[in-house]
């Protein structure tokens, strides 16, 4: 999913989760949010892209960002980490 800011992916988050009627799914927002937000706090730049991924057991959370010297780079973050 490419997305043109964070806020977007919350936003969409929300109407499915709203849609659906489940807590858990808001919970998993929240969380894909606070991985968001401490990947652009720690490469002060753009993300470009957020993959939900299911390996076994493990959630992980896959995210592109454009940091600000132009390179692209891939951040994997675990879930409250």
């Amino acid at each position: 999913m490419i997305v043109s800011s964070p806020l977007r992916i919350l936003a969409c988050a929300f109407v499915i989760s709203a849609a659906v009627g489940t807590s858990s799914a808001l919970a998993t927002d929240a969380q894909v949010q606070e991985a968001i937000d401490r990947v652009q706090r720690e490469h002060s730049g753009k993300v470009l892209s957020v993959q939900k991924l299911q390996i076994g057991k493990r959630k992980i959370y896959r995210i592109k960002v454009l940091t600000p010297d132009g390179q692209v780079k891939v951040v994997e973050v675990k879930p409250n980490d």
